[in-house]
């Protein structure tokens, strides 16, 4: 399986990337809007997950470019703002199909994307 990490926090981010590693995925990790636009310019991935609240660019710009090129690539959502809490995320993205809080256990995230990845294969 081929998932996108994009989180500005690169800590976060290797953690998440190293344990879905260690599951037999497939992780590339970018920080920002600009190299996830880039890197799905050419690959698809099974799955985005991504920071709602990049310091990079726009979640929602990605999101949408990822629906465009790759219909079925799904996109689990971290945030620690309380903004969308209310599950209204799913209407505003198409291809949202989880909204986790950024403190998500690396077990319970992993889940999650074999379980959403699955899916989209």
């Amino acid at each position: 399986m081929q998932v996108l990490i994009v989180e500005s926090s690169p800590e976060l981010g290797k953690i998440w990337q190293r344990h879905l590693e260690r599951q037999g995925m497939t992780v590339v990790l970018v920080g920002g809007q600009e190299d996830a636009i880039t890197y799905l310019h050419d690959s698809a991935p099974d799955l985005i997950v991504m920071d709602l609240i990049l310091e990079e660019g726009s979640a929602f710009a990605i999101a949408d470019y990822a629906n465009y090129r790759y219909p079925d690539t799904r996109v689990i959502f971290t945030t620690n703002a309380s903004f969308f809490s209310d599950g209204s995320i799913f209407q505003h993205v198409a291809n949202a199909c989880a909204f986790l809080p950024k403190q998500v256990d690396p077990d319970d995230l992993s889940a999650m994307v074999a379980y959403y990845g699955k899916e989209a294969s």
